[in-house]
């Protein structure tokens, strides 16, 4: 599937559930890394259901510390299901030594939430030890989404900031709520990329991002970044 000059690496499992177990595996490696060379394990992890079973394999491992942020969060209170914190603290509550922390403030107000995020990050400014990103069948990565108007400053690689406020153009049907996403930039800020995707769709997205170079969905900015990602799929 990879061009012979790609830097990327291609993961292919039978199955979610064997994707998730090695992925599991991956992550849990990596924060040990990080835990015994600095101490804790710095996160920035995907939402949606898919990534969700990785988690609570994670969360099983009992390493910590740990600390980790959604890649991207919609702008709902913390208690609502679309949260992604909220989902990713229920997938890795079997851990306490796991702490997840917002992008967003408790009610999802989209102004207070880029000023709480843009401030938080810029405190927290260290390397990610692992970023893990999905990919939506439209190509979007985090909330970079194509047809957002602001989608070049977050898809810029040079760090001007590390978070955007974004609202998908169109909003997607199944959660259409504006978003706060980290940059391209951030993201790229990491010792490791993992992305993720699920599914005969994506893998026919991933095939044209990395085969036709006019192809210009969020993902492609991503894989033409130079830096090596490990991309991982099931169908």
């Amino acid at each position: 599937m990879l061009p012979a000059s790609s830097p990327h690496t291609f993961h292919s499992y039978a199955d979610a559930d064997a994707l998730a177990t090695q992925l599991a595996q991956t992550l849990t490696a990596a924060c040990h890394a990080a835990i015994d060379a600095r101490g804790r394990a710095w996160l920035a992890l995907a939402g949606g259901r898919t990534p969700l079973p990785v988690y609570a394999r994670l969360a099983a491992a009992g390493l910590g510390p740990i600390e980790a942020i959604p890649t991207d969060e919609r702008c709902v209170p913390h208690s609502d299901p679309a949260c992604n914190l909220h989902q990713l603290r229920v997938a890795l509550a079997g851990n306490p030594e796991i702490t997840v922390h917002p992008l967003t403030c408790a009610d999802g107000d989209p102004v207070r939430s880029l000023d709480l995020s843009r401030t938080w990050l810029a405190r927290h400014p260290a390397p990610f030890d692992l970023v893990l990103l999905g990919m939506g069948n439209d190509g979007h990565i985090a909330s970079l989404f194509p047809g957002a108007a602001n989608l070049s400053e977050g898809l810029a690689l040079e760090r001007g900031t590390d978070v955007i406020a974004s609202v998908p153009d169109p909003l997607p049907p199944e959660a259409p709520y504006p978003r706060i996403s980290l940059t391209l930039a951030r993201l790229l800020h990491a010792r490791a990329i993992h992305l993720l995707a699920t599914g005969q769709h994506k893998r026919q997205v991933l095939t044209q991002v990395l085969t036709d170079p006019q192809c210009h969905l969020p993902v492609a900015a991503l894989l033409r970044a130079g830096t090596p990602i490990q991309i991982h799929w099931s169908p």
